[in-house]
């Protein structure tokens, strides 16, 4: 008799786990979702101290609001910036970047964007392009005319 009584107690713990684990697998199926219009911007060849700013859209394709946590640059001159109130379901917003041109080169960065996206929690985008110095065909500065002293 202990051992059926034994035996259903754990048959009904079991269920109980079984069914409360399906129950959170489906409540993960809602939820916010990030989607970008792009995950790459390219600059293309820009001038060295041009504008460097470019704009990622987003939407919230998911089912609850959307929030973003954080956003970082993979270096100190690439410069995130975010909307902090939630996105709701099917609206869109911009997550902007931008880089500072002031270094002349090749630029592959990236941005890391934490959320509450259920698929996706932490998303990558990446800029890139390249800086050129201004033409070194400027005329040269004419020397002083007149007497040299030494």
């Amino acid at each position: 008799m202990k051992r059926s009584i034994l035996t259903f107690g754990v048959l009904i713990i079991a269920l109980l786990t079984f069914n409360s684990n399906t129950i959170a697998q489906e409540a993960k199926v809602g939820g916010a979702e990030i989607s970008f219009d792009k995950e790459t911007h390219d600059y293309g060849v820009m001038k060295q101290h041009g504008n460097g700013e470019c704009v990622f859209v987003f939407t919230n394709t998911g089912t609850e609001p959307l929030i973003i946590s954080n956003a970082k640059g993979s270096c100190g001159c690439t410069v995130p910036s975010w909307p902090r109130e939630p996105v709701a379901p099917g609206a869109t917003g911009e997550l902007k970047v931008k880089y500072d041109t002031k270094r002349v080169g090749l630029i592959n960065k990236s941005v890391t964007i934490q959320s509450n996206s259920v698929s996706n929690p932490t998303k990558i985008i990446r800029i890139k392009g390249e800086v050129k110095a201004p033409d070194a065909t400027a005329t040269p500065i004419k020397p002083a005319e007149g007497p040299v002293s030494n």
